[in-house]
């Protein structure tokens, strides 16, 4: 079966930095599966995929326009450590949750602090970086009314 919308397809990967250095991968025997055409795999990824079976490669560099956009300074800001609920469990590499101006709930990483300010980073953690995308694809069946209703 080839891939299309409303598939279910399962793919071995893995995603490395323009370096070489691996950022993600999925593990042996643990394929990453997706609904094909829903939300949550990149767009770009999913247009390379389509029409592939079980047992193709793919191959795909990915811009940072095509992927995670670019790095936003706008995004980083410092705070006062004070302004924070839970600033004595703070880590580098930390997840916070936090309302921006608009009153939206966001994710921000700690990307440094010490006793009286804290930086958070808004950016997604990949913004920034062209990207390569290597993989085989290893199952592809069409989704289920219930997976179909999940997304």
């Amino acid at each position: 079966m080839r891939i299309a919308n409303d598939c279910l397809v399962s793919i071995q990967f893995k995603l490395t930095n323009e370096s070489g250095q691996v950022l993600d991968s999925s593990p042996d025997g643990e394929p990453l599966v997706y609904l094909h055409g829903a939300e949550g795999v990149l767009p770009v990824l999913q247009r390379e995929l389509a029409g592939k079976v079980a047992g193709d490669r793919f191959d795909l560099t990915i811009s940072p326009e095509q992927g995670f956009g670019e790095r936003l300074p706008a995004l980083v800001e410092e705070l006062a450590r004070s302004y924070l609920e839970d600033a004595d469990q703070l880590a580098i590499g930390r997840s916070v949750t936090r309302s921006d101006e608009s009153g939206q709930q966001a994710s921000y990483l700690v990307t440094a602090f010490d006793t009286e300010t804290v930086t958070l980073d808004g950016n997604h953690p990949l913004a920034g970086m062209t990207l390569r995308f290597q993989g085989v694809v290893v199952d592809v069946r069409e989704g289920s009314a219930e997976e179909l209703a999940q997304h």
